[in-house]
């Protein structure tokens, strides 16, 4: 069976989910791992062997460069952060690799259209990588919506998206480094929000965003603060709003509600479901559960994404059905330009303290 070729532009450890996603995908396999030291790579590419073991183990490869220009790859996975992210994905659609790139995608809108236009001159796809847009859910989730019954005309969608972090995380992780992720916890953790909304909301832009920077990682000599706390409203042309509150200080929790004008829509776990089995969300007190032939193994988490079935793995093997179709997606760098669009809005009502209008 053919396979997709994949490359990881980086060491980043939101790899290893994706590493096993890969796996479990059935229909690609990584192929090559990069760093600025090949060691590192090496390092990486054992530690992930040791769990899930490709046929044929990755080649650890000691520059961005070589991974590009390799033709045993046909598409790069980056986790690289977001600041450094825009120039290495150009060069990799110029080298006619196809990419999925980890959320916030970009700096700002300016350098994510730089980086599509790139990739429309040069016919290679792009997809970023929220998972739970490829969950067996979410088309559930849209059937109820429309059913013109259980919810009825939106009016609100609530959600947060947090988890609590210790000291260390702000002296040593790159999302509380304003040169390295910029929007820090809005980009983190915000972009899902953002996103659900959009999805909900048919890919409708608000007309108007608000934000507000509840609080700031610590600034340090070399590196300026970002976004720890963040707050955020959508407002819609017909009067439907959106809150968002994004967290690195708050305890975990993932939840998204939409209230309508006939009842309300519940996933207390909409980025990764409690059961990446069998998920199931709640619709006006009553829970809809969506059955799986394979059921989750005793002993086993149940929140686990390693196993064929999980979102993780649907994102991979969706993407690599796709490349194998010949034909493009158009519709994904549209939901990550109109997501990012969003997000820089609600970035920028922060800063400034006064609503943008889209």
């Amino acid at each position: 069976m053919k396979k997709l070729r994949i490359g990881f532009l980086s060491t980043a450890g939101i790899g290893r989910k994706n590493w096993k996603a890969i796996f479990n995908s059935g229909n690609s396999v990584v192929a090559a791992v990069a760093s600025r030291d090949a060691e590192k790579s090496r390092r990486f590419i054992a530690d992930c062997q040791r769990e899930f073991a490709f046929t044929e183990t990755p080649r650890a490869l000691g520059s961005y460069e070589k991974l590009i220009a390799s033709p045993d790859v046909d598409a790069i996975y980056f986790p690289l952060p977001t600041g450094l992210r825009r120039e290495w994905v150009q060069r990799a659609a110029y080298a006619g690799k196809h990419i999925v790139c980890e959320k916030p995608c970009a700096a700002s809108v300016a350098e994510l259209e730089a980086m599509l236009a790139a990739c429309r001159k040069n016919s290679v796809q792009f997809m970023d990588g929220v998972m739970f847009m490829h969950s067996p859910r979410m088309a559930k989730v849209r059937e109820v919506l429309e059913d013109d019954n259980s919810v009825g005309e939106i009016r609100r969608i609530s959600s947060a998206f947090s988890f609590s972090s210790n000291e260390d995380f702000f002296r040593d992780n790159i999302r509380a480094d304003g040169t390295l992720e910029p929007a820090g916890c809005l980009g983190d953790l915000g972009w899902y929000s953002i996103r659900f909304a959009l999805w909900t909301m048919n890919w409708e832009l608000p007309r108007e965003v608000t934000g507000r920077i509840l609080s700031q990682s610590g600034d340090f000599p070399d590196r300026p603060s970002a976004p720890s706390e963040f707050s955020g409203e959508l407002r819609y042309a017909n009067n439907a709003s959106v809150e968002f509150y994004a967290s690195f200080l708050a305890a975990k929790q993932q939840w998204v509600h939409v209230s309508g004008q006939k009842g309300w829509l519940r996933l207390p776990d909409f980025i990764h479901p409690f059961n990446s089995y069998e998920p199931a969300f709640e619709v006006n007190e009553k829970i809809i559960t969506l059955a799986s032939d394979v059921k989750c193994p005793p002993g086993t988490d149940s929140m686990a994404q390693g196993h064929p079935t999980s979102q993780d793995a649907r994102m991979w093997r969706n993407f690599t059905n796709q490349i194998f179709s010949g034909k493009l997606n158009h519709d994904w760098p549209l939901w990550s330009l109109r997501t990012q669009t969003v997000l820089d809005a609600c970035l920028a009502a922060g800063r400034n303290g006064s609503a943008v209008k889209l």
